[in-house]
């Protein structure tokens, strides 16, 4: 398979970058066999280190369950990795095109193939999903890849490396290591295609960077998500959902409900069933193993002074630890809290939230809530809950998101059939399943002429025959 010696992990960024360019050039085509070899390595270096790899996050995170990492990472990642095993043969074979009346008896086909060298940025939150799932569709795609993985989850990422090094060769995938000053050099090599998922603001500075090579980017950011409730919905039901998906790893989480739209008279009800729903998911939150840590202690301040800041303009906040939202917890394990009316331009209401802080705004009518929508950047996902598809339809063709999920949270993403990805400040570019082997793979367009073309009647020099010609063409089409 033309493997090249092992190069360490220390091994110079760019030269691991130059090793594997060279080696996509000299092997364009990439056979289903080599591409089912690559996927089966990570797939049993996944299976056969998933306890250490949760082992790993865990000690990231300082709280955050083997059993939370097994639902949200590697569960995500087997049944992804399963359907690209599974469909590969059948994506990798050229297409068919008809071809259009004036160039018959041509036949014209799309070539699927690799792009060449991918990279991969990868965020700390989900650090195996969101790393090791862009990397195994770019290798089912055919190509090179580098992984630049966190530098806040740092066992993890180590861990990674280690693993990845073991089981492929340099020229294939490789992992880079280092904080930030790493992955800016990273952003700036010239790649065939560059993935990224992270913030909105570093999503810019990445872009940037790889529009100096002209390098295709597919960025995976953030955004404020709401969640619509209409008057029609079973409020205890979608108070449920809204809560496992806003308290999913403490919120922690890009799709996550950033803030809530509820009619207006509804504030008490949903208070009681949201905190009724919460405690029933987390009967306690210090020291419980299924409430994860929030990353680091500047996270955490940061959402302590986010609570604080909307409660000087006047916001109520309410949950069961509202009263010590002041008091840092030990572990970093950050009661869940809503936060009723804040102030429209605060820091709550601007940047994504990333913990378990939900706001939650009051609205009058349906275009209300549309128009508080449409006022902000587009986001990532949008739910809405209800039982009137009269009002639903309104919300969904009157609003644009990445993605939706309807009375429910977060389960669109779930879905290895639909595209993920955002629109406007949420990214841009979708990848999961199909879609994502189709954003790591060129589709070359090919057109192979019959011998019988008759491509010669739109040579020079033009005439009355031409004329005539184009006449006809002219009625035909």
């Amino acid at each position: 398979m033309g493997r090249m010696t092992q190069m360490p992990p220390e091994f110079p960024m760019r030269a691991l970058f130059d090793a594997q360019h060279a080696a996509s050039r000299a092997h364009v085509d990439v056979p289903l066999a080599l591409r089912q070899d690559r996927l089966g390595r990570l797939r049993n270096l996944i299976e056969s280190n998933a306890n250490a790899l949760a082992d790993a996050v865990q000690a990231d995170f300082g709280v955050r369950s083997r059993s939370l990492t097994e639902a949200a990472d590697l569960f995500v990642l087997r049944a992804g990795m399963a359907q690209l095993h599974r469909q590969l043969p059948r994506w990798m074979k050229p297409q068919r095109v008809s071809t259009p009346l004036y160039l018959q008896p041509a036949r014209a086909h799309l070539q699927p193939q690799p792009l060449g060298v991918v990279g991969v940025i990868g965020p700390w939150n989900y650090p195996l999903q969101l790393t090791l799932g862009p990397a195994a569709t770019a290798l089912a795609a055919g190509n090179r890849v580098m992984l630049k993985p966190s530098e806040l989850t740092p066992e993890t990422s180590a861990l990674v490396a280690s693993l990845v090094h073991k089981a492929f060769s340099a020229d294939e995938f490789c992992v880079v290591l280092g904080a930030v000053d790493v992955a800016q050099a990273f952003s700036q090599l010239p790649f065939d295609h560059l993935f990224f998922t992270g913030s909105t603001q570093v999503g810019r500075q990445v872009a940037a960077a790889a529009a100096v090579n002209l390098t295709p980017t597919t960025l995976e950011l953030g955004g404020k998500s709401p969640c619509v409730i209409d008057a029609s919905c079973d409020l205890a039901d979608a108070a449920l959902k809204i809560a496992h998906g806003k308290l999913l790893n403490a919120g922690q989480t890009c799709i996550a409900p950033d803030y809530v739209l509820l009619p207006r008279g509804m504030e008490a009800r949903f208070e009681r069933a949201f905190l009724d729903a919460a405690q029933r998911l987390f009967p306690a939150v210090e020291g419980n193993p299924d409430y994860a840590s929030i990353i680091s202690e500047r996270h955490h301040a940061r959402l302590l002074a986010l609570v604080g800041e909307a409660r000087a303009g006047g916001a109520r906040v309410v949950g069961w630890g509202a009263d010590a939202q002041s008091a840092p917890s030990a572990r970093r394990q950050l009661a869940p809290a809503l936060i009723f009316n804040p102030p429209a331009h605060g820091r709550l209401m601007e940047e994504e939230i990333f913990g378990p802080l939900l706001p939650v705004l009051s609205y009058e009518r349906l275009e209300d809530a549309i128009a508080t929508i449409n006022a902000r950047p587009r986001p990532l996902a949008l739910y809405w809950f209800g039982a009137d598809a009269a009002a639903r339809d309104r919300v969904l063709a009157g609003t644009v998101s990445g993605g939706v999920s309807v009375n429910d949270t977060l389960m669109h993403v779930a879905h290895d059939r639909l595209p993920f990805g955002g629109v406007g400040d949420s990214g841009w570019g979708a990848y999961h399943g199909k879609a994502g082997f189709l954003r790591f793979t060129h589709c070359k367009p090919v057109l192979v002429q019959s011998r019988f073309s008759l491509g010669h009647w739109f040579f020079p020099p033009y005439g009355q025959r031409f004329a005539r010609i184009m006449g006809l063409l002219r009625r035909w089409i």
